[in-house]
């Protein structure tokens, strides 16, 4: 199967006709954010302090760069474990978050607001950091720059490869996989 080509914003519309088990290449604008930075984020939107990120239809990707070698935009790059960022993970969809990616499964609340609100989790392959980081055209960080590579970086890339997790429907590849096995 021929991956998609999709390019962010990742409105409802744009992640629609997208199936868990779908490969991807996505283009466009992504930002990095782990767990750290996932709890700042909670606790400002706790203090009702505007985020100072526009979520609506963005794309959060669970990774904390590392330093770029000379001549690259960034170093490597791969996905870390999204179980860690569930707890926050229903409030960024609420507040119009498009769509994450990382590795693993997710939680049946945060599969349940993926559903409720339209939205999509890719998977990225673990152990390919530096492959991704081909893929990553400029990155540069945006928010908590006192976390160093956990701080939010906005990053632009080119067919960066991806596989639908959680589709706008709810479908769950792991699921999906469990399901086959038995």
């Amino acid at each position: 199967m021929k991956p998609v080509k999709i390019k962010t914003p990742l409105t409802k519309q744009a992640v629609a006709f997208l199936r868990a088990g779908d490969e991807v290449l996505l283009s466009g604008t992504i930002f990095t954010a782990r767990d750290i930075a996932h709890k700042r984020l909670h606790d400002m939107i706790a203090k009702g302090h505007p985020i100072p990120l526009k979520l609506t239809d963005a794309v959060i990707y669970y990774a904390g760069p590392a330093p770029a070698r000379p001549g690259r935009a960034i170093g490597s790059c791969g996905p870390t474990t999204s179980s860690r960022m569930d707890s926050f993970t229903p409030e960024l969809l609420r507040l119009g978050l498009g769509g994450m990616i990382g590795k693993g499964g997710r939680s049946p609340e945060v599969r349940a607001a993926i559903k409720k609100y339209r939205r999509i989790y890719f998977i990225a392959i673990g152990g390919i950091g530096a492959l991704l980081a081909e893929r990553v055209i400029s990155a540069k960080p945006v928010l908590f720059s006192d976390l160093g590579p956990e701080a939010i970086y906005k990053m632009e890339v080119v067919d960066f490869p991806i596989i639908v997790g959680i589709d706008s429907k709810g479908n769950d590849i792991y699921d999906q996989a469990r399901r086959k096995k038995k």
